[in-house]
């Protein structure tokens, strides 16, 4: 979607402001994401993931079910993701292994 239209619009988050805010948004959900999916730096990449799903439910006021009920699976994978590590299809493995 277009970053322009919504920099301005979008939450200023810890005072950063609305680009840099949608900037990292960005970062988290698009790379951290593709990084997760290969199993490469498989915990690194689940904190910023963590934190933008914490910062949804921030603004949904914390509510567990209804609407955005998907954000609290999400957030319950990365948590699990986080605690148990790469699986053992994961480049981390791969990597470990040599």
């Amino acid at each position: 979607m277009s970053f322009a239209e919504r920099k301005e619009r979008f939450m200023d988050f810890m005072g950063l402001g609305g680009p840099a805010s949608l900037s990292l948004t960005i970062f988290a959900e698009l790379f951290c994401s593709i990084l997760l999916i290969l199993g490469l730096a498989t915990r690194l990449a689940t904190i910023p993931l963590l934190i933008t799903a914490l910062v949804i439910m921030s603004v949904h006021h914390w509510e567990f079910f209804g609407d955005h009920d998907l954000i609290v699976a999400l957030l319950v994978g990365y948590v699990a993701v986080l605690l148990l590590g790469p699986g053992s299809f994961s480049l981390d493995k791969l990597i470990a292994r040599k």
